[in-house]
């Protein structure tokens, strides 16, 4: 089995990369093959929303177009078995870098019909760690789930299941 995790903190040894790490602590102690990405260790951007993963028949449909430090990475993902995602919540969503990750990994996956269908090529489990300095009361009051469980939906419909 393999499992990666993507820390979308800044910080390297702070409370997301920390949980992430006994993450694949455990993982890695059943046998798993793991490995931690630092997401503000790579140079790239969020969607530039060129279309190519869009035009069938074109030689990216199905994948980002974009050449960077994440082609790689995506290539690291469809061999997964699962993957983790790790953000702080800054002001009550994921982190800059996070979302646009999660723009470029899950948008080329998803079609325009309906009901919206996923190319990606199976299914693998997906999770996602949350940090933030808030209560269960305040991060209700504040709308926080509600972003949730759009990450949620989303990972769903891209056959990476929550």
């Amino acid at each position: 089995m393999r499992i990666i995790a993507f820390n979308g903190s800044p910080r390297k040894k702070w409370n997301t990369a920390t949980l992430l790490e006994k993450a694949l602590e455990g993982a890695a102690s059943r046998g798993a093959k793991t490995e931690l990405i630092h997401l503000y260790d790579l140079n790239f951007k969020g969607c530039i929303s060129c279309f190519a993963c869009k035009t069938k028949g074109g030689k990216s449909y199905g994948r980002c177009a974009v050449k960077d430090d994440l082609t790689p990475v995506f290539r690291k993902i469809e061999k997964a078995d699962a993957i983790i995602l790790g953000s702080p919540i800054y002001f009550g969503t994921v982190s800059g870098e996070m979302k646009s990750f999660m723009e470029r990994l899950l948008f080329p996956y998803l079609t325009y019909t309906d009901p919206p269908q996923s190319l990606f090529p199976r299914k693998i489990k997906t999770g996602f760690i949350y940090t933030m300095n808030t209560t269960e009361e305040q991060m209700t009051e504040r709308g926080y789930v509600q972003h949730f469980k759009s990450h949620e939906m989303t990972l769903l419909h891209c056959q990476l299941n929550y």
